[in-house]
Formats: C-alpha cells, sequence, structure tokens
C-alpha cells in the first residue's frame, strides 16, 4: 500500500509526527502530499531554535497558530544581547541580519495569526517594545507572554500589557534587564489578575552608554551577576 493511498485523517496523523523538514521534504514528492501539509490543522503549535530557522519556510502562519516559542541560546546568538556601543563592526552587521529576520517573522505573526494564545520569546536580543506592542494589539486573545533575556524589552512593553492585554493571564519578563521597578508595579496596579513573574529583571544594570572612566567599574559589576 502507497502512502498516498492513506486517508486525509491518517495523513495529517502521520504528518503530526514530523518535525518542519521533515513536513516540507514529504510534501515536495507529490500534490497530494502538499496538500496535507498546507492544512491548518498541522500548524496550531511552532518552535524555533535559530534565526536560521524562520527564514526556512517549511512551515505556515495562519489563524491555525495558537502556541508560538522562539528560544535561541548558541554562542553566536548571545553577541545579540551585547550592548550596542560595545559591539564590533561585524557584530553590528551580524546583529543588523538578526535583527531584520526577528522583526520581520514577528510582524507576519501578527498579521496573519490573530488567534495566538501563547507566545515564549527567549535569548531574543533583537525583539522590541513595537513588535510586542503590534502583537498585543493584533493578538486579542493572547494569554500567556513570556520574555527571557530580551534586552530591548522596556517599560514600554509592560504599558502595552495594560493597554492591550485583556486577555493575558500569565507574564513573565525574566532577566530583561531595561525593565525596572515601577513599569512592574504598574502592572501590578492596573492587571491584578495576571500572573506577573520577573527574575532579575529589576535588579538588572540598563543599558546606556558610560563615561570612559566608568566603563571599568560598569564591567564589574555586571560580572558581579552572574
Amino acid at each position: 500500500m502507497h502512502i498516498t493511498q492513506l486517508n486525509r485523517e491518517c495523513l495529517l496523523h502521520l504528518f503530526s509526527f514530523l518535525d518542519k523538514n521533515s513536513r516540507k521534504s514529504l510534501a515536495k514528492t507529490c500534490h497530494k502530499l502538499l496538500e496535507v501539509f498546507q492544512d491548518p490543522v498541522l500548524w496550531s503549535l511552532l518552535n524555533f531554535n535559530s534565526p536560521a530557522e524562520l527564514q526556512k519556510r517549511n512551515f505556515l502562519l495562519g489563524p491555525a497558530l495558537k502556541y508560538l516559542s522562539i528560544c535561541w541560546h548558541s554562542e553566536r546568538v548571545k553577541v545579540c544581547n551585547i550592548e550596542d556601543w560595545m559591539k564590533n563592526s561585524f557584530q553590528k552587521d551580524f546583529c543588523s541580519r538578526h535583527e531584520n529576520t526577528v522583526t520581520d517573522f514577528l510582524l507576519e505573526v501578527a498579521n496573519r495569526c490573530p488567534n495566538l494564545l501563547s507566545l515564549t520569546l527567549s535569548g531574543c536580543g533583537h525583539v522590541t517594545d513595537d513588535c510586542l506592542l503590534l502583537l498585543l494589539k493584533s493578538c486579542p486573545s493572547l494569554k500567556t507572554l513570556k520574555l527571557e533575556n530580551c534586552v530591548r524589552i522596556t517599560d514600554r512593553t509592560l504599558e502595552a500589557v495594560t493597554l492591550y492585554g485583556r486577555s493575558l493571564q500569565t507574564l513573565h519578563v525574566d532577566f530583561c534587564r531595561n525593565i525596572t521597578q515601577s513599569g512592574l508595579e504598574r502592572v501590578k496596579e492596573k492587571c491584578p489578575s495576571v500572573t506577573l513573574r520577573a527574575e532579575r529583571s529589576a535588579n538588572m544594570i540598563p543599558d546606556s552608554k558610560p563615561e570612559k572612566k566608568l566603563v571599568f567599574e560598569k564591567w564589574s559589576r555586571k560580572l558581579a551577576q552572574l
């Protein structure tokens, strides 16, 4: 019996066990399997572990997407979490490409995935307040937002949560060094029903280009936190 002789339900069940690359490879073999690949039922959950994965187009974005996770922690990507003034020209170029990739992807999610329920971003040094503001506006059913080590996130995102996170039940902003205690207190005041966690965030040293005489002092304080 050939795989294409299976009914649609069986094929969807088979595809559900495959990763994104395997699904895409199988879809290239015939039109029937391509139709299965394009079925929204398969794409309610997406996980990404590197910026390069966002550009592979071995997945579909659409209203069926409910759970999205973007987590990367490789040594190459960690450079993106360094403050801009500390980067050399090569590092700035490298980070600029990542920023464009991440921004374009999240804008696409905002435009095409209005039913998103859960978003996790970890180690994403280029996620901005503007991106999260748009996502909160575009995904009114979002219940869970988890941000970890997203260094460009500030109190503007927390303010957006108070304005547009009407369905939000869980908010994590762990190790986001540009979040302040006053911003966290505002979320607690305006959104008392939201379960808020902010491990280390308000106690970390925020970004700011120091005077030359303070460079060594700041580095010493950052190292002491590790």
